[in-house]
């Protein structure tokens, strides 16, 4: 077992946009399965949670991309755990490059463990459920809510079965590709630099939900927010401006 998880890509045609950058979905997926990989590799897989009935889910996200790897290009993904924080587990990663010295990606998250029957959270040190921190001096900030904008545009959306993962609600990873579809940024070319999720609600297949979203002044920012009866997530989008692109 090791504090810091590691596990190396190749870029393929499946994982990048027609900019040949890697998808902002991919790497989201990338980031969740070193996750849970490496807390199984410490001895808290899926014996100790999903067995028992418990799901780990992701309540707050936060990523600063200096960097989008390209097709082809050869990266490592590497995660460890923070210090356990009552219900809430840290994590953080990195994506660098193959020589290792080049860091591309910088990432935090908090990790919740729920029961699956009732959809609540539940208190880790009552299943015996431990995970040691780790300090590597790479850490960034934890995340917290993202900053709002006004709303401009609103349309509906109703969750396919495909968007559904093992959890039985909609994968966090898919959030970012209805940003991509929905914003204007990923078909101009732009570049993401940060992104800030908050998953409120879960999201169940076939439910009907409310997308609502709107863009800073000079067009560089946006956030966008799912609403049902409740507020279910809100997730806030930076790029380089249009010149820069």
């Amino acid at each position: 077992m090791s504090g810091v998880y590691e596990k190396a890509y190749h870029l393929k045609s499946s994982d990048v946009n027609r900019w040949q950058r890697l998808r902002t979905s991919v790497l989201m997926r990338w980031l969740q399965e070193a996750a849970i990989a490496h807390t199984e590799e410490l001895g808290m897989g899926r014996e100790k949670t999903l067995d028992r009935g418990l799901l780990w889910i992701v309540s707050l996200q936060k990523t600063e991309i200096l960097r989008m790897p390209v097709y082809d290009e050869k990266v490592t993904v590497r995660s460890w755990p923070g210090r356990t924080m009552h219900v809430f587990f840290p994590r953080y990663y990195e994506l660098i490059s193959e020589d290792k010295k080049e860091t591309l990606v910088r990432a935090s998250a908090l990790w919740m463990l729920l029961d699956e029957k009732t959809r609540r959270f539940v208190f880790p040190e009552s299943y015996g459920i431990v995970i040691d921190g780790t300090v590597t001096g790479n850490e960034i900030a934890l995340p917290s809510s993202p900053k709002s904008l006004p709303f401009t545009k609103e349309t509906s959306f109703s969750v396919p079965f495909s968007y559904v993962d093992l959890n039985g609600h909609m994968n966090n990873t898919r959030y970012y590709d209805l940003a991509d579809d929905l914003l204007p940024f990923e078909k101009e070319g732009r570049r993401l630099k940060t992104l800030g999720t908050e998953y409120l609600h879960e999201i169940r297949e076939g439910q009907d939900i409310r997308l609502r979203w709107g863009f800073n002044e000079n067009g560089s920012a946006a956030f966008l927010a799912g609403e049902a009866d409740v507020p279910l997530f809100r997730l806030r989008l930076e790029y380089e401006p249009a010149e820069s692109s």
